[in-house]
């Protein structure tokens, strides 16, 4: 799957997967980046691309941020045995970050889901979204609204909507 570059990407950061379910299926509420504790056959992994990001969540278990369901393809040429594709991995956040995700979580029934896995300066980092569930009609309605600005700029782009003859 190639990677599309984002309107926040800076030069020096490359995405190496994005979560496109999650925007769908979810409300974003806030972000946060996270570090995420790997291996070394991990990281050669994913610098070629190889993570997907379906089902992934975040919990928050004895004080530490963990990240689950995270796929990363095991590195073909490792001289040594790989590790497991589906393992937690540990996310690496201050104290304080924990705490208050932690607590919006608990108080308002928030999930915690990666949007995109990246490299930034040779460190793969993850954009976690503290999310709310949609239901079946903000879905529809989010992708009314997102058809609704396509034809708007499509409109704009034949001739400001003027008519010709």
């Amino acid at each position: 799957m190639a990677a599309k570059k984002s309107k926040k990407e800076s030069p020096n950061e490359k995405v190496i997967a994005t979560n496109r379910r999650a925007r769908h299926d979810y409300e974003v509420l806030d972000t946060v980046e996270a570090g995420i504790a790997l291996l070394g056959p991990e990281v050669k992994s994913l610098r070629e691309g190889r993570a997907n990001m379906g089902d992934a969540f975040a919990v928050i278990k004895g004080g530490e941020c963990w990240l689950e369901k995270l796929h990363i393809t095991p590195y073909a040429y490792a001289n040594r045995t790989a590790p497991e594709p589906m393992r937690e991995r540990k996310l690496l956040l201050h104290k304080h970050e924990i705490q208050k995700l932690r607590s919006r979580v608990v108080e308002r029934g928030l999930t915690l889901v990666p949007l995109r896995l990246y490299l930034r300066d040779g460190r793969v980092k993850v954009e976690l979204g503290l999310v709310r569930g949609k239901h079946q009609q903000d879905k529809r309605e989010t992708i009314k609204r997102r058809d609704a600005d396509l034809e708007a700029r499509r409109a704009m782009r034949r001739g400001g909507g003027r008519e010709r003859h």
